[in-house]
């Protein structure tokens, strides 16, 4: 049986795990709760953007997301380590059952080792919450902030030696989708174009984004047309005009939480004429 050191070792006989593994259970519950914090500093940010707030502020919620990043790494690590040690035991069956504590650091710190910033471009929810404030900038117009570049260099060369190039990568977006200059009737026009989904024709309530090609659609559209399409065992194209995505899957579609701030926004300021 797994864990049970061979008859002629002269070992005790069987070695339990029941209490790591109850808390290796424990840990990825905590996980869950990282995902809510990252959750909420998104949505915080997003309300930060939208409602013009003191650019400081973002930046803080970015650092806040950088943070959550890290400690959701740091605890995938530890989770792997672990999983890694216990599997070595059960699997080498050692006269002498090795010191675990030491043996789970020793592979949590070879882990570690290979930590780099380029990490975070696998960390789903922080990918998400950068691409979400650059589309939510571009749908509102937002111009670019000149001379607010000093204070979040401070936050940056702080904290450089944990996260330079995501606080760069922040920057670097600002510059990139700065629309000083741009009229605002082509800004909003072109952005009324993005509210409207391939499927229904119709101004969106509730996108979501394809994580593949990137375009958006209503959700229950797509949804609709998916689960019809598997019925018949086919696959879902993408029913973007010109969309090379063939293979449309429920795993694909996430909120797109800035759209639907700008479309609100839109509504708003732009309400229906009787």
């Amino acid at each position: 049986m797994p864990g049970r050191s061979s008859s002629n070792s002269g070992s005790t006989g069987f070695i339990s795990f029941s209490s790591v593994e109850s808390a290796l259970s424990s840990l990825k519950n905590f996980q869950s709760c990282i995902s809510s914090g990252m959750d909420t500093a998104s949505s915080v940010a997003l309300d930060l953007v939208e409602t013009q707030t003191e650019v400081s502020s973002e930046y803080s919620m970015d650092k806040a997301m950088v943070e959550f990043a890290m400690m959701d790494r740091e605890l995938n690590h530890y989770v792997k380590a672990v999983q890694s040690a216990i599997n070595h035991v059960k699997e080498e069956r050692p006269e002498k059952i090795p010191d675990l504590k030491l043996l789970v650091e020793k592979k949590f710190l070879a882990l570690q080792n290979k930590n780099s910033d380029a990490d975070f471009q696998n960390n789903e929810k922080f990918v998400q919450f950068k691409q979400q404030l650059k589309e939510l900038k571009k749908q509102s117009g937002r111009p670019k902030e000149d001379g607010r570049h000093s204070e979040f260099d401070k936050i940056k060369d702080k904290d450089a030696s944990r996260a330079g190039n995501e606080r760069d990568g922040l920057q670097a977006d600002r510059e990139a989708d700065g629309t000083e200059g741009v009229d605002e009737d082509m800004i909003v026009t072109q952005s009324q174009t993005n509210f409207i989904c391939p499927i229904t024709q119709l101004e969106m309530k509730k996108p979501v984004k394809n994580k593949v090609c990137g375009h958006t659609y209503e959700e229950e559209a797509i949804v609709r047309m998916i689960e019809s399409k598997h019925k018949r065992r086919k696959k879902a194209c993408c029913p973007k005009i010109g969309c090379s995505h063939t293979d449309v899957r429920m795993s694909d579609l996430i909120q797109d939480e800035a759209l639907r701030r700008a479309i609100e926004s839109h509504k708003k300021k732009h309400p229906p004429s009787e």
